[in-house]
């Protein structure tokens, strides 16, 4: 009977599976064909309809082009300094702030503000805030200590553009940081510290390999978010002088709606999608295969 109860019809299977199926078919696989059409096409807003396929000459050209590359290590560099710095601040206070927090419940709502506001917005936000010649920050930094620091030069700019998203994604690191120390068993903790484990032990020995998955999985999202980022970085600085602060996303923008570029810009898009695939793939398989291991 329990051998039965565990076999599901193969007629209801595919009625539970039929909706999902749908879905990845419509809003999903049908885009992804007509983007690999237009990958290998010359193609323009007038040729929508009737693309021309010429090969692989688009991707060819992004391949080529400085700017690509240009991009795609601004892009690198910017996720993974903001992940790491996000991740490293969350950390910190969602340890040294939990106390604070079991007594005052209140002051979580006022951390996670910085969550409820648009990126495009902190983006105008900073810079007005920051600007050169009207900003109150310059203006005051001038008053009182007669120093002219502009934040949104060639040489600042990119530790401005790192400074700003730290501040508004620590708070979504510290939230899941936050869950999982409370979820920590607290027998595990007080029967330490009865053994006489100092604070500094029990942190790196007991509480950090605990939240270890935790850590990863959000180091991992916050690399993929600033990888891809877009919004206030195009606000603050657009692709700045020379490119220097041109991400992929922004690359591709620009080369889609600026440059007319149809063909490249979905080019690179799909060669986006395919590195992306590649590495979130090659990380599942050493995840599984570790788990495998134990």
């Amino acid at each position: 009977m329990s051998t039965l109860s565990q076999r599901a019809p193969s007629s209801e299977f595919r009625l539970l599976a039929t909706p999902l199926v749908l879905f990845l078919l419509v809003f999903l696989g049908f885009p992804a064909i007509v983007n690999l059409v237009y990958s290998v096409s010359e193609v323009s807003f007038e040729s929508l309809r009737s693309p021309e396929i010429t090969g692989f000459s688009n991707f060819a050209a992004v391949w080529n082009d400085s700017s690509f590359w240009q991009a795609s290590w601004f892009s690198f560099r910017f996720g993974l300094l903001t992940a790491v710095l996000e991740c490293a601040l969350g950390l910190f206070l969602a340890i040294f702030l939990s106390p604070l927090i079991e007594k005052r419940s209140w002051l979580m709502a006022i951390l996670m503000l910085p969550l409820m506001v648009a990126p495009a917005l902190v983006g105008l936000m900073y810079r007005l805030v920051l600007h050169e010649f009207v900003g109150p920050v310059p203006y005051y930094l001038w008053t009182w200590f007669g120093a002219s620091f502009s934040f949104l030069g060639p040489a600042s700019a990119f530790w401005t553009l790192i400074v700003v998203e730290t501040l508004q994604w620590t708070p979504f690191a510290f939230l899941l940081f936050y869950m999982a120390y409370q979820a920590i068993p607290r027998e595990i903790v007080e029967a330490s510290a009865m053994d006489g484990a100092r604070y500094r032990h029990r942190l790196w020995y007991i509480e950090l390999p605990l939240m270890a998955p935790t850590i990863v999985v959000a180091l991992l999202i916050r690399f993929i978010d600033g990888f891809r980022v877009f919004d206030n970085v195009y606000v603050l600085t657009g692709s700045g002088p020379g490119g220097s602060t041109a991400s992929l996303s922004i690359y591709i923008y620009e080369a889609f709606f600026k440059q007319g570029a149809i063909g490249k810009a979905v080019a690179a898009s799909v060669i986006l999608f395919v590195v992306s695939f590649a590495v979130l793939y090659g990380l599942n398989a050493i995840a599984a295969s570790r788990k495998g291991a134990r």
